[in-house]
């Protein structure tokens, strides 16, 4: 188990201590404020507040043991959040603290000194953070990460059952969860039930993340998309059997995985680690069903790495907006120390989010949470996994990743061979953001 890291302003005395004991006085002055001179209110960027709530519960949890500092939340799109949060730092609107959501455009923000050097707190923290390192450019820190998702598979075990089948063991590969997704469609058909045997959602990412994750050698840097192709391949024999709603009906009736899974619509779901929290309030509410169900390590290329699953996921974390006053800044950075902690990771595990923190401790309190499958395999596949970024950090990473969408939507729709459109993706890699 790892250590417990002392939390919110007592790091930030700590780092105040630490920096004017290694200066002299000249340094000491040029040193950052990491203590805030009163009582202060900073702002926190988040989405969807009413569904999402590790936001206020982080907020809620250090206040509780900072009084002299609020951290109030502000509300973005959750689908246009990046867009948005471009427009108000330019226009000088955006809050105090704001999320990078994942590392496709982490560079953009650093790179164009929206991101407030946050190396000082990152020294107080423990190096094995997961997702630490990912915003480290040139030997300095820019984010802290409080969440670390991973995609799992996720399955309903009562429709396992209605179909006579055996629940997923950990051991399958994509030609096993293939396999298993067109006999449960069959199984169910011949039992009355209109449920399908998986259902795949219709972003990019539970093609390719997995694909750049498992494929040995696979770069997304390098502009060679070949490593896709085995896996689009296997997706629509999926979709062209039947065992999963297609990508035409998932978009023109803007089907959300929520409800396909929620409601019993798919029997299995590759899925990030996010929605265990939701499927948990959902069925709390009712808008989603009440079934019993599990979560297995996501399907391996090959058997090789079932011991140790290979999956995907972005860290994600906050960063601080470097206009903001000194004593802003340091209640921020007070923040940001106790997000990466692990009494913030005990806070998240206990509404069901993954956090970046890990411990014996926190995995206790993440499956003592009340509708947590806590099944062995469940508990092997949160435990043991290694997850790899979805968007390596790079200045080319968001423009190969919007090529690659495009290129998503003309396979996944049918509108092109795999062969063809993954050729196309390649030569406008090349011309467009490789060799500019």
């Amino acid at each position: 188990m790892k250590r417990s890291i002392v939390t919110g302003l007592g790091i930030a005395a700590a780092l105040s201590l630490a920096l004017a004991g290694c200066s002299s006085d000249a340094d000491a002055e040029s040193a950052p404020e990491t203590t805030p001179s009163g009582p202060v209110t900073v702002t926190l960027a988040g989405w969807s507040l009413a569904t999402t709530p590790e936001f206020q519960t982080l907020a809620d949890a250090f206040h509780a043991a900072n009084p002299d500092i609020t951290v109030e939340a502000k509300e973005y799109d959750a689908t246009n959040y990046d867009t948005q949060m471009t427009a108000d730092l330019a226009a000088g609107t955006a809050p105090d603290i704001y999320v990078q959501k994942n590392l496709k455009n982490f560079f953009t923000y650093q790179n164009g000194a929206q991101l407030m050097d946050l190396s000082d707190v990152a020294d107080t923290l423990d190096k094995s953070l997961s997702g630490l390192d990912a915003y480290e450019v040139e030997g300095a820190t820019y984010a802290i990460p409080y969440r670390q998702d991973s995609w799992y598979l996720y399955y309903n075990r009562d429709l396992f059952d209605a179909a006579g089948m055996e629940y997923p063991d950990g051991s399958w590969t994509w030609d096993d969860y293939a396999t298993n997704a067109d006999e449960m469609t069959a199984a169910l058909a011949a039992a009355g039930s209109p449920a399908l045997g998986t259902y795949q959602h219709t972003w990019q990412s539970p093609v390719q993340g997995f694909a750049l994750a498992q494929t040995p050698d696979a770069d997304l840097l390098s502009g060679d998309f070949s490593y896709l192709a085995p896996y689009y391949e296997s997706r629509i024999a999926l979709q062209d059997s039947g065992a999963q709603a297609s990508y035409g009906t998932a978009t023109t009736n803007s089907l959300t995985y929520q409800a396909q899974f929620g409601t019993q619509k798919a029997a299995m779901m590759p899925m990030g680690s996010w929605y265990v929290a939701t499927l948990i309030a959902q069925q709390a509410s009712g808008d989603s069903e009440t079934f019993n169900w599990g979560i297995a390590p996501a399907p391996q290329l090959d058997s090789s790495t079932v011991k140790n699953p290979v999956t995907f996921g972005d860290p994600t974390g906050l960063g601080i907006n470097p206009a903001i006053d000194d004593d802003k800044a340091a209640a921020a950075k007070a923040f940001l120390a106790y997000v990466g902690s692990e009494d913030a990771a005990l806070a998240l595990a206990k509404i069901g989010i993954t956090p970046a923190y890990a411990s014996d401790v926190v995995t206790e309190a993440y499956f003592g949470l009340k509708g947590v499958p806590t099944d062995d395999l469940s508990r092997f596949a949160f435990s043991t996994h290694d997850t790899k970024p979805e968007n390596p950090v790079s200045k080319y990473t968001t423009g190969i990743q919007n090529i690659l969408n495009d290129a998503h939507s003309i396979i996944m729709s049918g509108s092109s061979t795999v062969e063809d459109a993954l050729a196309e993706a390649e030569s406008r890699a090349e011309n467009e953001v490789l060799n500019q």
